[in-house]
């Protein structure tokens, strides 16, 4: 079993994303969380599925002169790709507003990419749900916003939410990875790093 073979090792999230922590506790593993502060900036010609997987690594460099020969890092990071443009996090309430209100009765895509890194091997890959909103009227993104400060989400909404009840009328593909981490590929994947 692979819980068992993973004792050995030391599992890093470098995430303070609540949601990715929980994800791992509700997998059975023990891990430790190690942040660092890294720009999210990527090259302009990057589209679609190409951006969180280039951060996703970009997340993982400082790390690697530190790492221990059982180290394993997990890096990760989502975005909503929507009408051939990338939707990160907003920069406030009115960029908030503005991204929900566009995406009212549309289906935009969401896109987490995750990578794994040890000593002399890395291991990345990413998942694509699609995700389709009901209309969304102006009173519901103020309310949603107002109670739920969703600001820390990319796309400016958390599917676990309020909002997500009422207001996603379908999802096509994993739900875990619009919530931001696509655990049934992650649980492939660490078995893949430690082979």
């Amino acid at each position: 079993m692979i819980l068992e073979k993973l004792s050995n090792y030391t599992l890093i999230l470098a995430s303070q994303s609540p949601r990715r922590q929980q994800f791992l506790k509700d997998l059975g593993l023990n891990f430790e969380v190690r942040t660092k502060d890294i720009s999210e900036d990527y090259p302009f010609y990057l589209k679609g599925y190409k951006i969180p997987l280039h951060i996703a690594k970009e997340k993982a460099t400082p790390f690697l002169k530190e790492l221990k020969e059982k180290d394993i890092l997990i890096t990760a990071d989502t975005l909503i790709w929507f009408e051939e443009r990338a939707i990160g996090k907003p920069k406030d309430y009115a960029d908030a507003f503005a991204t929900l209100s566009a995406f009212s009765g549309k289906t935009h895509q969401v896109i987490s990419a995750v990578c794994l890194t040890r000593q002399g091997k890395q291991c990345f890959f990413y998942d694509i749900t699609q995700v389709s909103f009901s209309i969304l009227t102006p009173e519901m993104i103020h309310y949603y916003l107002s109670e739920y400060k969703p600001f820390d989400k990319a796309g400016s909404y958390g599917i676990q939410e309020w909002i997500g009840a009422v207001g996603i009328s379908r999802i096509e593909g994993s739900y875990n990875n619009v919530v931001g981490f696509p655990t049934h590929l992650f649980w492939d994947a660490l078995q893949k790093i430690i082979s």
